[in-house]
Order: structure tokens, then C-alpha cells, then sequence
């Protein structure tokens, strides 16, 4: 016959409680110095986590510097070559072996110095529709219409192309047990 388990449970045993005014004083100052405890070990703490994170910075710093400078010579290779990397300007990213190389034009930005005396020029040359309501200079409707506003002082479009290196990574999988 199967013998049945009785199901046992356990309570939290009830915390001490005071019995008098003096008691719950010596609790208080109890918890103000468990308090003060933990925030000097959260002190410690971030020394050690600061000195650490130092630390494995200046390891990291070489590896930082060969990267920075191999990315400058994998560039210059990539400019000198680059109508023979990108078929001629067909294509904007090129496989190697080991990697590829990708050049990628931003989209166009619009730079304001001198906001208020460029929305009097813009009002001045009938340009207002790119101010806003607001009184703020609108640089979307600059992007949309760019000959409107050439010779405006103060507003100069720019572009910015970006080169990027992004090398192939494989990850190693676990070898089944034979």
C-alpha cells in the first residue's frame, strides 16, 4: 500500500518585536547602521568595479590602436582603388575574403548659424515658407528645395560619406560527442 506524505509547511518565523520604546530605538539604530554598512560596501564596490573597468580599458587600448590603424590602411587601399572596387562607381561595397568594405553617403544636413538673421534673410529673399509657424528655420523644406537658398548667409548644406569595415565572424559550435 502506498503510504501517503504529509505535505508539510514551513512559516516565516515572526520578526523580533519590540516591547518597549528603548527596544525599538536600538532597532532603529541597528537598521541605520546595516544601512551605513551597505552603502559603504556599494562604495567599495564601484572603487573595484572603476579600478577594473581602468584596468581592462588600458588592456583594450593596444588592441584599440591596431584597429583604428588598420581601418586607415584598409581606407586608403579602398580610395586608391576604388573605381576598381566598385565597378566603376556601380556599386557601393566590395567583398574581400575576409570581410567587406561599404562606402554609404548620409543623407543631407542642414546647418544654421545665425538663426535669427537668417530668417530675416529668407523673409527679405520671399522665402518664408521655410520658416515654420513657430519661428524656427525649416531644415526639411531646406533639403527639399536646395537652389532656393543658395547664397543665403548663414545656411550651408553638407554631406557626409561614411567608410565601414565589418569583418566575418563565424561562431565555433559545440562538437557532438561521438
Amino acid at each position: 500500500m502506498a503510504t501517503k506524505s504529509k505535505t508539510r509547511l514551513k512559516s516565516v518565523a515572526a520578526p523580533t518585536v519590540p516591547q518597549t520604546r528603548d527596544d525599538v530605538a536600538e532597532l532603529i539604530a541597528g537598521i541605520g547602521i546595516d544601512s551605513r554598512e551597505i552603502i559603504l560596501l556599494e562604495v567599495e564596490m564601484n572603487n573595484t568595479l572603476a579600478r577594473l573597468k581602468e584596468e581592462f580599458e588600458q588592456r583594450a587600448e593596444p588592441a584599440r590602436r591596431r584597429i583604428e590603424e588598420a581601418q586607415r590602411g584598409v581606407q586608403a587601399f579602398c580610395e586608391a582603388n576604388r573605381l576598381e572596387l566598385t565597378a566603376n562607381g556601380k556599386v557601393k561595397t566590395h567583398q574581400f575574403t575576409t570581410g567587406e568594405v561599404q562606402w554609404r553617403t548620409r543623407p543631407p544636413s542642414v546647418r544654421i548659424t545665425g538663426e535669427d538673421a537668417v530668417m530675416f534673410s529668407l523673409r527679405s529673399l520671399g522665402l518664408s515658407r521655410f520658416i515654420r509657424l513657430k519661428e524656427e528655420i525649416n531644415r526639411e523644406a531646406i533639403l527639399n528645395e536646395p537652389t532656393a537658398v543658395v547664397g543665403v548667409p548663414g545656411i550651408r548644406i553638407s554631406q557626409i560619406e561614411d567608410f565601414v569595415v565589418t569583418p566575418f565572424e563565424v561562431e565555433l559550435c559545440a562538437r557532438e560527442a561521438v
